[in-house]
């Protein structure tokens, strides 16, 4: 029975990253995802801090070797992630959650986009809060989009049952 529950994570941490691979361009412009952050936030709900910060690693990873996506692929979504987790399984709601999305990337994901473009990308146009006004308002825009769809879920019994075929 172990084994199978961990092949429905991984199962579902693949889905999670080819949808997030698709629909990711939605939306998308220079600093702004939201369609990212909307992945990370239910990966957080379903999965957990490790598996969010897998899934938007791996998706950050294949954006920027499929779609020459800038390094923004990761410092604008793992940190968001993994704090999206962390508040999501400390506090068990889905405002934590997305709460930790906000956060977590739209304020320090963006301040570490600084060097990391700056320094590792050549951007010398950049400052220290260049993408926090965009990255905040892709983790808002994801994040409510993944609360409606989390909310909608709670209320219909799906999400009780994804959850008890997923957890140990």
């Amino acid at each position: 029975m172990q084994n199978s529950k961990k092949l429905r994570k991984f199962v579902l941490l693949a889905m999670l990253v080819a949808i997030g691979v698709v629909i990711s361009p939605i939306l998308r412009v220079h600093g702004f995802a939201p369609m990212q952050h909307f992945i990370n936030v239910v990966c957080s709900v379903l999965l957990g801090p490790y598996y969010s910060l897998a899934c938007a690693t791996m998706i950050g990873l294949i954006r920027m070797s499929l779609m020459g996506i800038s390094p923004l692929a990761l410092t604008g979504a793992v940190f968001g992630a993994f704090l999206s987790g962390i508040l999501y399984k400390k506090y068990n709601t889905f405002i934590a959650a997305c709460l930790g999305e906000v956060i977590g990337t739209g304020i320090i994901g963006s301040m570490i986009s600084f060097p990391v473009m700056k320094f590792v990308a050549g951007d010398s146009k950049v400052a220290l809060f260049t993408f926090t006004p965009s990255f905040v308002i892709a983790t808002i825009i994801g994040s409510s989009i993944a609360y409606i769809l989390l909310k909608a879920l709670e209320k219909n019994g799906s999400l009780a049952k994804m959850k008890e075929s997923l957890n140990d």
